[in-house]
């Protein structure tokens, strides 16, 4: 089997994304895994290495086709200089961090690359004319999707997987986007993921409630009755095991998540800060539902220890375990469904097979 060709985006300069590329990287077994190619700068990255004192060796290459197996590869994104200062955000980490996720994008819609391993970016100082998104899955969407495909973003470990119907949108105009259609969309999209990317044929999936206490029967709310009840109905009816609504406070606190292949929850924190709180060390970001496969750590730049040497690298590790097995795994799903047999019927009148 060929090794995965990995694109990793080096992320805000100034904060931790380097040192937990070169972190994972210096484990020699890791190269045995994938091709990595870092989309960054070679005096960033040797600047990084050196403040942590981590003696990482990478190989600089002009392009992605030139990437070498069983190395560290880097190709360069930015021809400017770029002033590396820890915790702080600035015009230039932006510039830097843009330039690097445009060229891996770049790449893979080539073909030069198989997936992305984006490390954290800081949202206000990556805008510009080109990138006026509130995060990596909104871009990436735009980017790279067609068809009507539609991003959904995943936060997961190895016992829970959380989806978001609706991402970084302010809680003032998140009740709004919670619709009987977009909810079933998301929720379509999630069980396909589940299916193709993780290689369970009858995903099992708990449907948070948006209102405190599930609505209590519409005293708080009645988005349960209106919209999350019939969608469970229609998912039901389309063969797809959902369950719920259910309150978010109790459906955590009691670890029935682990009931659940998973969970769809409403809105950005009702989800992600009981996962966070339950996994932040592993956890990872996967955004499914387009083409391209791209992976991210849980968490962000981490300016407060930037520079330190105190960034854990587990959760980049992670990232890139997933994205060898989503790739590894849609291969196969899609493999096992080329070409397959007609469907037959029998005609009544004289039993026979037709086609």
């Amino acid at each position: 089997m060929s090794k995965t060709r990995i694109g990793i985006t080096h992320g805000d300069t100034n904060g931790v994304g380097y040192e937990v590329i070169l972190k994972v990287f210096a484990d020699p077994a890791m190269l045995e895994l994938c091709t990595p190619i870092i989309y960054g700068s070679p005096k960033v990255a040797s600047y990084h290495s050196k403040a942590l004192e981590l003696s990482v060796n990478f190989t600089t290459v002009s392009t992605a086709a030139e990437a070498q197996n069983g190395v560290l590869n880097l190709v360069p994104c930015t021809a400017e200089e770029v002033k590396i200062d820890f915790g702080v955000a600035t015009e230039e980490a932006g510039r830097a961090a843009r330039a690097a996720l445009e060229r891996a994008i770049n790449d893979w819609k080539s073909g030069l690359i198989d997936t992305i391993v984006t490390a954290p970016i800081n949202k206000h100082s990556i805008q510009s004319d080109t990138f006026h998104f509130p995060g990596h899955t909104e871009y990436i969407e735009e980017r790279v999707g067609h068809d009507g495909q539609r991003a959904l973003m995943i936060l997961l470990n190895d016992r829970l997987r959380v989806a978001l119907v609706t991402t970084h949108l302010p809680l003032r105009d998140v009740a709004a986007a919670i619709t009987e259609d977009n909810v079933m969309s998301h929720l379509r999209s999630f069980h396909h993921s589940l299916q193709r990317d993780f290689n369970i044929s009858s995903p099992r999936i708990a449907v948070l409630s948006l209102n405190p206490h599930a609505g209590d029967n519409g005293l708080l709310g009645d988005e349960e009755q209106t919209v999350l009840c019939p969608v469970i109905e229609r998912a039901t009816n389309e063969g797809i095991i959902a369950y719920g609504p259910y309150a978010a406070d109790g459906f955590f606190g009691s670890e029935a998540y682990l009931h659940f292949d998973g969970v769809l929850a409403m809105y950005h924190d009702q989800g992600l800060a009981p996962f966070k709180a339950l996994a932040m060390a592993g956890g990872v970001n996967f955004t499914t539902g387009l083409d391209l496969v791209r992976t991210s750590p849980d968490h962000g730049t981490a300016y407060d220890i930037a520079g330190q040497g105190k960034a854990d690298e587990t959760s980049m590790r992670e990232a890139i375990y997933l994205a060898i097995d989503v790739c590894r795994n849609r291969k196969a799903w899609d493999e096992a469904r080329q070409n397959p047999l007609p469907k037959l019927y029998i005609d009544r009148r004289d039993k026979s097979e037709r086609g």
